[in-house]
């Protein structure tokens, strides 16, 4: 487990990455459409805006979205209302607002106690601490960095401290995407083989209709499923298709090519 300020560390890392790659941007670079449907890469920073100020308390804009065609949910509505509202804005604007929020938000953390981290609130998976709070807006803040990055051609930092985090937390709800969603059989044994400075190796078993992870791989699993981090994380948060992720040979399947396909299939765990 990370102390309290190795997350608070995390936090700066991830938020210190975002504001000096966008930093030199230009008009055009800004409007470049990401990964996210009907986002440009500063339609991603101010969606990290919006959230931010939401955390302090600061009321949503009074505006309605004129084009909500991409949005699927109220998550999403409630999302698009902080971005849309930007949409004007030049983007050095939108990344000055990040710049200050962020350090606000940074000066509040490194001011908590230890009790503070472990007061119970709500996050945006149900009831936790602020600690695990904070271990979600890292991740947040880290993928949709990675979106910015693909989107403008700049790879990087997918690798170190706030890499690894953001990577274990697709990981650990692979056992649900195998067991529940890809309905793999009982005894069903999977490995997710992840390459790159971030990879690891994810066994996985299914046992009683539940799977869960195993501490060492099996000798002859069912299904072995090879692909880098990014290609884990952009099938992990809805980013890429997996039909071209799998035509593209950025996976391979050993074993069942089937129940490999079906994992694949299910891989998206975002909202």
């Amino acid at each position: 487990m990370m102390s309290d300020v190795e997350l608070v560390d995390h936090m700066d890392r991830v938020w210190h990455s975002i504001a000096t790659l966008c930093s030199s941007f230009t008009e055009e670079q800004w409007k470049t459409p990401t990964d996210c449907p009907g986002w440009s890469v500063k339609d991603q920073v101010s969606h990290l805006v919006g959230a931010e100020c939401g955390i302090l308390g600061r009321p949503s804009p009074d505006h309605i979205p004129e084009e909500t065609g991409h949005v699927k949910n109220d998550v999403g509505q409630r999302n698009e209302v902080v971005v849309d509202w930007r949409r004007s804005s030049p983007g050095a604007k939108v990344l000055e607002e990040f710049q200050q929020i962020t350090r606000e938000r940074l000066g509040l953390l490194r001011d908590m106690s230890e009790a503070d981290f472990q007061v119970e609130t709500q996050t945006p998976i149900g009831p936790g601490t602020v600690a695990e709070f904070l271990r979600i807006r890292i991740f947040d803040a880290w993928v949709h960095e990675q979106d910015i990055r693909r989107a403008v051609g700049l790879p990087g930092h997918l690798d170190g401290p706030v890499a690894e985090l953001s990577v274990g937390r697709v990981a650990r709800a692979m056992p649900l995407v195998v067991g529940k969603k890809a309905a793999a059989p009982d005894s069903t044994t999977v490995v997710f083989q992840l390459t790159g400075d971030a990879g690891r190796s994810l066994p996985i078993i299914v046992e009683g209709n539940r799977a869960r992870l195993l501490e060492a791989e099996p000798p002859n699993p069912a299904v072995r499923l090879t692909m880098d981090v990014e290609t884990f994380v952009c099938l992990g948060c809805g980013r890429w298709s997996p039909g071209d992720s799998l035509a593209s040979g950025k996976v391979s399947i050993d074993g069942s090519k089937e129940m490999g396909e079906a994992i694949i299939n299910q891989m998206n765990i975002m909202i």
